[in-house]
């Protein structure tokens, strides 16, 4: 009785598709980090400069 057959092993690729499918999120996740981490200063940037408007207009 053979518990683990090699043969089979090597032959099942039924994984395949999930380990893409993980690779595929992984690397869209990492795009999502580093955009955000752009738009994150852009974003602190443009308030920053509303800040400054307002607090000059208000005599601050």
């Amino acid at each position: 009785m053979k518990l683990f057959p090699i043969g089979n092993f090597l032959r099942e690729d039924s994984g395949q598709d999930l380990i893409e499918h993980a690779l595929v999120a992984a690397v869209i996740a990492l795009a999502a980090v580093a955009a955000m981490s752009t738009l994150a200063s852009t974003v602190n940037n443009a308030f920053s400069a509303v800040g400054s408007k307002l607090g000059g207009a208000l005599g601050g």
